[in-house]
């Protein structure tokens, strides 16, 4: 028996006592909002402009303004669109009962093509049908006062709480690095195009943005990445002692410091040790300037030549750097190492110090290394 009513229960994660709280404050204001625009603009008007279907709409604004559902176009276009098809199918069909129920399922039917699915979009329907005389009165002007004029101010109330709250609406996903398993590129992991098919092929509505499932996934990756590390940081894994080059260093004296110190990644800092970019053996072998090609060419040649003379090699770090490097503060959980590593395609991440300057450098082999640390001390925790 418990297990059939825990079925009834939806299984909602609580949110803070204090998203609780703003969510409630913001729909009383939204509501006030409303009402008071509605006494001021018309006082005199045959119907107010604070209709019960704008209750619902304000839960949805103000409480789950991230769902599809809250949208701008939801509201505007669902409510619009209800309102008419209410309005002549209390013209059209003499019966209530049957007026309504047409109302609410060709509205349905309608919002649902039009992508402005809106749940109290039916009671805007429904209003129209059983409202009495004073609605019917008002014939397609009620799709105008009170349906458009007070979703238009509810939506006006709602874009400007939320966002003095910190919330961002109209929603857009909140853009996070992907993990490698999540990016959009594809991989063994899911993607966005995964999570919209598999809930194409449920073909259902299902009242969360794609996006945000990619995001919460992403999140959760990283969580349980932590989780396995053992929270572990980049300053506990890094090589601390980096040989570094600045923009003007010589090609030449770069490829020196990578044999020298037996690395293929250098960090290029400027004046004040800040990171301003990276250089790699690949960016020596395909981008710099290996000389005339009467001495030799193609990468076999330049393979033996890195190995064995620099002569040829012509030019300054900064032709051949990589800019637009991403370097992480010493504290950084490993997992946010691998999440840059798999962003940027590089094996190498500069950590930089609370002052913005280089402290030292994560490879993959560092990573690597540390995982399996943690890995040896949790089966003998468990042994």
């Amino acid at each position: 028996m418990p297990s059939f009513f825990s079925r009834l229960v939806p299984h909602l994660v609580a949110v803070s006592p204090v998203e609780r709280l703003r969510a409630a404050v913001g729909a009383c204001l939204g509501i006030l909002v409303v009402g008071i625009i509605g006494r001021l603009a018309l006082p005199a008007a045959a119907a107010p402009l604070l209709i019960a279907p704008l209750g619902a709409s304000a839960v949805l604004l103000f409480a789950v303004p991230a769902s599809p559902l809250a949208q701008p176009w939801s509201i505007i276009g669902g409510n619009g669109i209800a309102a008419v098809v209410g309005v002549v199918a209390a013209m059209l069909v003499p019966d209530q009962s049957v007026a309504a129920a047409l109302a609410l399922g060709v509205s349905i039917g309608l919002l649902l093509t039009f992508k402005c699915l809106h749940p109290p979009s039916g009671a805007v329907a429904l209003t129209a049908v059983l409202g009495g005389p004073a609605i019917h009165d008002l014939g397609f002007f009620y799709v105008l006062w009170p349906v458009l004029a007070g979703s238009f101010a509810l939506l006006v109330a709602a874009v400007g709480y939320n966002k003095l709250t910190g919330k961002v609406y109209p929603h857009r996903a909140q853009v996070h690095v992907p993990v490698a398993s999540a990016g959009r590129s594809g991989g063994l992991g899911v993607t966005i195009d995964d999570l919209t098919t598999a809930i194409r092929e449920r073909d259902e509505v299902v009242p969360v943005d794609p996006d945000d499932l990619e995001e919460v996934l992403q999140r959760a990756e990283v969580l349980a990445f932590n989780r396995r590390s053992g929270g572990v940081v980049a300053s506990a894994v890094m090589s601390q002692k980096v040989a570094s080059v600045m923009p003007g260093t010589s090609l030449r004296i770069a490829l020196r410091l990578l044999r020298a110190n037996g690395v293929k990644a250098l960090p290029v800092v400027d004046a004040e040790r800040r990171v301003v970019g990276i250089v790699t053996q690949t960016d020596l072998l395909d981008k710099a300037d290996w000389g005339p090609s009467a001495t030799g060419s193609g990468l076999g040649w330049r393979l033996r030549s890195i190995g064995n003379s620099d002569r040829p090699l012509r030019g300054k770090v900064r032709d051949v750097m990589t800019s637009d490097v991403r370097s992480v503060p010493v504290t950084t959980p490993i997992a946010r190492v691998v999440q840059v590593m798999a962003e940027t395609g590089h094996h190498h991440v500069p950590v930089v110090d609370a002052a913005g300057t280089l402290a030292g450098m994560v490879t993959q082999s560092d990573v690597v290394a540390a995982l399996f640390h943690v890995n040896q001390a949790e089966l003998a925790r468990t042994a």
